[in-house]
């Protein structure tokens, strides 16, 4: 049997518990006290909602609560579907001590978050992650926010959640193409800050495509013990935390210029990463070699390493220039010395990331 990791994210008042493994979303025992007023909006989509809320319902009996389920897509995560969730509380007459339990990806975590941290100017929220990319990633942290047609993610707040809860049984009801997506972001913390993690995903990569009960709840507990170590020490991402976007700069510019939607979000940052890799390569940060390990691994896991064909360069390039790292109007991006060794590097040459990008 699978067991529960349990780790916690140190910040003082705000610290809270991240708990992993399966049956979590029956355990009512576990997360119910993370709800400590009477009024909560479970917040999921349409795909989501009919497969695990009743499991969260169960455990919201003698409260006042009501549910929303969102369209599923990255294209909704928008302000249009904020103010419905806004409209919803407000029927519900949600004050102050109100919680929001998001049951679904990082669509729905993100959008309800930000939701979460809007009303009232604060309430309680709830994560409960039902896809890997949210599991490892976006449910941990606090980064809540939403699209704009000019950019991703470029409305939104530090707002913590309360708990997080990644019942791993969810994962198995998962598309192949989006759990993969997933698998991106668990690359991630390997090729940013932890060469033993790389090399360890490397002799389990058949066994994570596979969704191997035991491998996959372990690198989520390692992906989360990593992000909660960075989120304590830089909550608000004004230094080491930017790291963390290892790949990201070129994903979502990847994502803009293609349309929310047609790259996943993972599939985007796995193609930012060898992207991040080259660029670095260019400017003789880091060994072309470890950026071809890079892709290799990303392909034996299912993921894209090119971006699609007929992208406009300067396209791209625009919206990077609206990356939220970026000051001064200079690129900020963080590129590496090797795996393992990421860093932020200021004022890069934009003709440099033009070359990259039309390679």
């Amino acid at each position: 049997m699978t067991a529960i990791h349990t780790l916690d994210v140190g910040l003082g008042p705000r610290s809270y518990s991240i708990h992993i493994g399966p049956g979590l979303l029956g355990d009512t025992a576990r997360w119910r006290p993370a709800i400590s007023g009477r009024q909560v909006l479970v917040v999921s989509n349409t795909t989501v909602a009919p497969l695990y809320l009743e499991r969260v319902a169960a455990g919201l009996e003698g409260l006042s609560w009501e549910r929303l389920a969102l369209p599923d897509g990255e294209q909704y995560k928008n302000m249009e579907h904020v103010a419905r969730v806004f409209d919803t509380l407000a029927e519900l007459a949600a004050s102050r001590d109100a919680c929001i339990v998001a049951l679904g990806g990082g669509v729905i975590g993100d959008l309800a978050g930000f939701a979460s941290a809007c009303w009232m100017r604060g309430i309680d929220f709830v994560q409960m992650p039902t896809t890997l990319l949210a599991m490892v990633d976006s449910s941990v942290g606090g980064k809540t926010g939403v699209n704009l047609p000019a950019g991703k993610n470029l409305v939104g707040a530090f707002h913590q959640p309360r708990m997080v809860v990644a019942d791993t049984d969810t994962l198995a009801t998962l598309p192949v193409r989006e759990y993969r997506a997933g698998l991106a972001e668990v690359v991630k913390y390997g090729a940013l800050g932890d060469a033993d993690f790389l090399a360890w995903l490397e002799d389990h990569a058949e066994a994570l495509d596979g969704r191997a009960d035991d491998v996959v709840a372990e690198a989520i507990a390692r992906c989360c013990a990593h992000k909660a170590a960075i989120v304590a020490r830089d909550e608000t991402e004004r230094g080491e935390r930017a790291l963390l976007n290892l790949g990201h700069t070129f994903g979502h510019a990847l994502e803009s210029t293609c349309g929310y939607g047609t790259l996943l979000h993972g599939e985007a940052v796995a193609i930012g990463m060898c992207q991040a890799a080259k660029l670095s390569t260019r400017l003789d940060m880091a060994k072309a070699g470890d950026g071809e390990r890079l892709a290799l691994l990303l392909k034996r896991l299912g993921l894209p390493v090119t971006p699609p064909a007929g992208l406009d360069p300067d396209e791209l390039l625009r919206h990077m220039r609206l990356d939220k790292k970026n000051l001064g109007g200079r690129l900020r991006l963080i590129l590496w010395r090797g795996i393992g060794r990421a860093e932020m590097i200021s004022g890069v040459d934009e003709a440099d990331v033009r070359a990259v990008l039309a390679d």
